[in-house]
């Protein structure tokens, strides 16, 4: 981290600031004790302050107990930004964009030092955070920026000040809060609005809802089919992916760590934007081997039996989740199917609709068996009728019980649902039980 004095973190945030003795400045920041670093500013949020002792016992440099977590850690980052040269990519979308931002920082780290996002750092505390962890060295800050309702991303802009402003796609996410894909699509676009002078959008080709909100004369990239960078073939393997795209009118061939379509999708977002700073694009090769996803974002774990296990239990959407089952469909390579499917939250009045298609297009695919979980997931199984074998659990923990059920060793086994159901139970009832 850019080095901040204790005195300036006391003029800039609001609450009681308690220093070590002999302490300056701070090197870093963090929310939680266990990760505190010596040198490193412990912002108390919540219950946090029982912790305060802890913090300074493992090194701290001060504890903030802030009158308000959002704002301070917002102008601790403020303040980190102003003092970095670094360009700063922004990342949205209803989904893929945890993905897309592995994906870049990948293809990117070999040729800037680069600081990116941890997981799904992505909220009012997680975007300050990553920002905080800029260095005096560092080229590149990739930032993920998540929201749930206006405003929340034009914000975040404020203190990011991103360079580049990419929108991996518009769906129906967070509806409970915005009613409608087109506010969604509002939501979204404010990244473009907030972004420097001189700066680059980047939005898939072909989404209408985008178009009311982007701002006139910006550099505008598109992706996608119709626009000016594509994905022209995708062949998967075991372990890599021979993948060509176009950007910009240059081809270019890939060997990806990836096997899964949406992923190269995911890709071709990412080379745009790696395209969008000027970094060659024969140079991608070497970050495109290496691309490692975060946690429960599809892993696939090779069962002794001959299974398949594909761990996307980190959240879901109705996008995300009928991709997944096109996914599961291409690995499954003959295997019977079996589909643990969470629900799909915040989807609003229209919720029980997505669940059915979702479940109609399980059954279209030929999955032999869908274990849904959580309340809204009933709805899974009201259009599922060509699924041979289908049951419902309240939460995670029946779930992870059931499931031992329904599921052989020898099945490809999908598990995804959002965030709210925890289904990384399951995925690891599955693993448990199927390792031996």
């Amino acid at each position: 981290m850019i080095p901040l004095s204790l005195d300036e973190i006391a003029r800039l945030c609001e609450g009681e600031l308690t220093r070590a003795s002999g302490a300056a400045e701070i090197a870093g920041v963090v929310i939680d004790s266990r990760r505190v670093q010596p040198g490193d500013l412990f912002v108390a949020i919540n219950r946090g302050s029982e912790f305060a002792p802890e913090a300074l016992e493992r090194g701290a440099a001060a504890v903030l107990v802030p009158a308000s977590a959002e704002i301070a850690l917002a102008a601790l980052a403020r303040a980190v930004r102003a003092r970095s040269s670094a360009r700063v990519v922004a990342i949205t979308g209803s989904t893929g964009k945890t993905s897309t931002k592995d994906i870049l920082a990948s293809l990117c780290a070999p040729h800037l030092n680069t600081v990116a996002a941890e997981a799904s750092f992505n909220n009012e505390l997680g975007i300050p955070l990553t920002v905080c962890r800029l260095e005096q060295e560092s080229e590149l800050a990739i930032v993920e920026i998540g929201m749930r309702g206006l405003g929340q991303i034009e914000q975040a802009c404020g203190f990011v000040r991103p360079h580049v402003g990419l929108i991996t796609s518009v769906g129906p996410v967070h509806l409970e809060l915005l009613g409608t894909v087109e506010r969604v699509a509002q939501a979204k676009a404010e990244v473009l609005l907030g972004l420097e002078p001189g700066g680059v959008g980047i939005v898939p080709a072909g989404e209408p809802l985008l178009e009311p909100f982007i701002p006139a004369g910006l550099d505008l990239r598109r992706f996608g089919a119709g626009g000016s960078s594509f994905l022209v073939s995708f062949e998967p393997t075991e372990e890599i992916s021979h993948t060509v795209f176009e950007i910009e009118g240059e081809r270019l061939e890939l060997e990806l760590a990836l096997s899964a379509r949406h992923q190269a999708e995911n890709t071709l977002a990412a080379l745009v934007a790696y395209n969008a700073l000027g970094l060659p694009l024969e140079g991608a090769q070497e970050g495109a081997r290496t691309i490692r996803l975060s946690r429960w974002r599809g892993e696939e774990t090779a069962l002794p039996a001959g299974g398949l296990l594909i761990n996307d239990s980190y959240n879901a959407n109705p996008i995300s989740l009928s991709a997944a089952l096109e996914h599961q469909a291409q690995l499954a390579a003959g295997r019977r199917r079996v589909a643990v499917l969470g629900t799909m939250a915040e989807l609003g009045a229209d919720s029980e609709r997505y669940h059915r298609e979702i479940g109609s297009r399980a059954s279209e695919l030929g999955v032999a068996a869908v274990l849904a979980v959580g309340e809204g997931a009933r709805a899974y199984l009201d259009l599922a009728d060509g699924v041979a074998e289908r049951k419902w659990a309240p939460d995670a923990e029946t779930a992870a019980e059931l499931v031992l059920e329904m599921a052989r060793p020898t099945d490809c086994v999908l598990v995804k649902g959002s965030r709210v159901v925890g289904l990384e139970l399951v995925a690891k009832a599955l693993e448990e039980a199927f390792a031996a």
